[in-house]
C-alpha cells in the first residue's frame, strides 16, 4: 500500500472515530445537563433540549423567529437552531414534537461534526491529541456556544445569562 493510501486510510478512520466520538460527547453532555436541569431549577427537559440556555436573543436568528411569531422563550439554541433552517430555508413552521425531534438532532449534529474536525486534526497533526482532546472541546465549547451561537441570535451572550446557566 502506498504512504498516500495509508495516510487516506488513516484521515477516515480519524474522521469515523471522531463522529462516533462526538455522538458520545453529545450524549454524556446530554445526561449531565438533564440531571443539572433537575437538580438546579427542577425542571426536565426532552432528550436533546437539555440546554438551560433559554430566553429569546433579540438580535440575529432568534428575533427574526420572533418577528415570524415562531420563537418560543424556552426554545434552546438547539431548538432554535433547528427551527431556524426549517423556516427560514424550507420555509416550514415545526410543530412542537418537531421542536423537539430538530434540536436532538441539531445537537447531535454539532457533537458529529465537531468530532470529525477532532478526528481528522488528530491524525493530520497528533499534537492536537494533547490533554486527550480536552483543549479542542474546551475551544468548541467557548467558540460556538459563548461566541457563534450567541452572535447568530440563537442563544443570548453570556453577559444576558444568569451565573448558573452561563456555566452550562
Amino acid at each position: 500500500m502506498s504512504k498516500r493510501k495509508q495516510d487516506e486510510g488513516d484521515v477516515l478512520k480519524g474522521l469515523a472515530a471522531g463522529v462516533v466520538a462526538g455522538l458520545a460527547a453529545s450524549w454524556a453532555m446530554n445526561q449531565f445537563q438533564a440531571l443539572w436541569g433537575k437538580l438546579a431549577e427542577g425542571e426536565e427537559r426532552p432528550h436533546g433540549a437539555q440546554s438551560l440556555q433559554q430566553g429569546s436573543p433579540q438580535h440575529g436568528v432568534g428575533r427574526e423567529l420572533q418577528e415570524r411569531g415562531s420563537d418560543e422563550g424556552d426554545d434552546n439554541a438547539a431548538v432554535r437552531a433547528a427551527n431556524a433552517v426549517s423556516e427560514l430555508v424550507f420555509d416550514h413552521r415545526l410543530t412542537k414534537d418537531e421542536k423537539e425531534t430538530g434540536g436532538a438532532v441539531a445537537h447531535y449534529a454539532m457533537g458529529a461534526a465537531s468530532g470529525a474536525i477532532y478526528g481528522v486534526v488528530a491524525e493530520i497533526l497528533p499534537a492536537a491529541t494533547v490533554g486527550a482532546g480536552l483543549p479542542f472541546g474546551a475551544a468548541v465549547w467557548l467558540v460556538a456556544d459563548e461566541g457563534v451561537v450567541p452572535a447568530l441570535g440563537l442563544s443570548k451572550f453570556a453577559a444576558d445569562r444568569g451565573a448558573v446557566r452561563r456555566a452550562l
